[in-house]
């Protein structure tokens, strides 16, 4: 493992604070987030300018198997994206003396926030009822699988069995083609954006009350909010949605369509833009015809107005239809590969790519938060350090001394 001397440099190095700037400046932040959703929480907090230290796991003793976030290695591509603008203390919580140290963070802290199964933080000790005694004001966030209580409750969860749970692979995909799961790990991302926002409404009752709270969500609850429509449709209706591919279940027209030298995507499908529409595509009678005229008509018509679309736009490159509809209102795009995406004029000037200096693996970009506030720039501040590379500043911050410092180092609590 790595020793705390090993941190002198950067101990001693001042933490970068031209954060006072930003809106969270001045909360304090105890990261105990494995893998995804987790840190996807932890990330808004810390890109916009909380103090986060995170705390992860002592490094496995020699000679036994690495132990591996399931985001990937520590200097991967993912793991710098997830991490960046922390701080890192690496901490033994089945040591008392790590455990300790936890508890010093926590006394000051303003949130902590983990994604362990429920009941792995009871066996530590580390619950909201364990941390609330030694800090009331603590808003402390938890994310699991399926919920804090149920069944299900002390089952792992991952983005991929939610996916299936909660019906969202039922609706994904091409008709007959089977369950889907989508392309990202959406259940993960949705949990971790919803934890951020239970956590800054606590802090806002904070405010009045002065007193923390216990937030929390799953990927199960978090998935199935997402399923919005698609939910109700059974919750209201009765009924049971089904996939339909790149087609809309209810906004017709809507779906990938061919052009001459590739695909676009388009939806038209309100009574404002399916005439406009047909008058791009040169078939203004199609507006017209009774059975296609409404909403609930050109439903029960998807499949031969999606063929008919076909015919026209296959006679055009993509970038004739993206201009021709947009000029008149009616949504379509082109379909790009990642490369494209970053190379698109409008991404460019959003800045969604953000460069970062890594100490060692040099300049970088990053994704940038899509969040923005007027006059505050958005960047990151700080690469993902390395596992315990502040160990030194965060102890000393504390009111270690440099021989307790050495002696838990020596011990291998940190």
């Amino acid at each position: 493992m790595t020793g705390i001397s090993d941190f002198t440099s950067a101990a001693t190095t001042s933490h970068t604070s031209p954060e006072g700037h930003l809106p969270l400046a001045g909360l304090k932040v105890v990261d105990l987030t494995l893998a995804r959703a987790g840190p996807t929480a932890v990330r808004h907090l810390a890109d916009w300018g909380a103090d986060v230290i995170r705390v992860e796991q002592p490094l496995a003793p020699a000679g036994s198997p690495a132990m591996e976030d399931v985001v990937g290695r520590e200097r991967g591509s993912d793991y710098q994206n997830l991490h960046r603008n922390k701080r890192s203390l690496r901490l033994n919580l089945k040591n008392p003396d790590g455990l300790a140290v936890l508890m010093d963070l926590v006394k000051n802290a303003d949130v902590v926030i983990e994604n362990m199964r429920p009941m792995v933080k009871h066996r530590l000790g580390i619950a909201y009822e364990d941390l609330s005694r030694i800090n009331p004001r603590l808003i402390y966030g938890s994310i699991s699988g399926f919920g804090q209580t149920g069944p299900y409750r002390d089952r792992p969860g991952f983005d991929h069995i939610a996916q299936g749970m909660t019906g969202l692979m039922s609706v994904t995909g091409i008709p007959g083609g089977g369950p889907l799961r989508t392309g990202i790990a959406v259940g993960d991302l949705t949990a971790g954006n919803m934890l951020a926002l239970n956590i800054m409404m606590a802090l806002y009752e904070r405010e009045r009350t002065g007193r923390g709270r216990w937030v929390h969500t799953s990927l199960m609850e978090s998935l199935l909010f997402m399923l919005d429509f698609q939910a109700t449709r059974w919750l209201v209706d009765k009924e049971v949605p089904r996939s339909v591919g790149n087609e809309h279940p209810t906004a017709i027209p809507t779906d990938v369509f061919p052009t001459l030298d590739g695909h676009v995507t388009m939806s038209a499908p309100t009574s404002r833009m399916w005439p406009k529409l047909c008058e791009v595509i040169d078939k203004p009678h199609w507006a017209h015809k009774s059975e296609w005229s409404t909403r609930d008509g050109r439903s029960a018509n998807r499949v031969e107005i999606h063929a008919r679309i076909a015919e026209v736009t296959r006679t055009k490159p993509a970038h004739y239809w993206i201009e021709r509809l947009n000029a008149v209102g009616v949504t379509c795009g082109p379909i790009y590969t990642m490369d494209q995406v970053f190379a698109d004029e409008q991404v460019k000037v959003l800045g969604m790519a953000a460069p970062v200096e890594h100490p060692v693996l040099g300049k970088m970009h990053l994704l940038a938060s899509p969040l923005n506030f007027d006059g505050v720039p958005r960047r990151i501040r700080r690469a993902t350090p390395d596992g315990g590379t502040d160990a030194g500043r965060i102890l000393r911050e504390l009111g270690y001394s440099e021989e307790k410092i050495s002696e838990l180092s020596r011990n291998g609590v940190c």
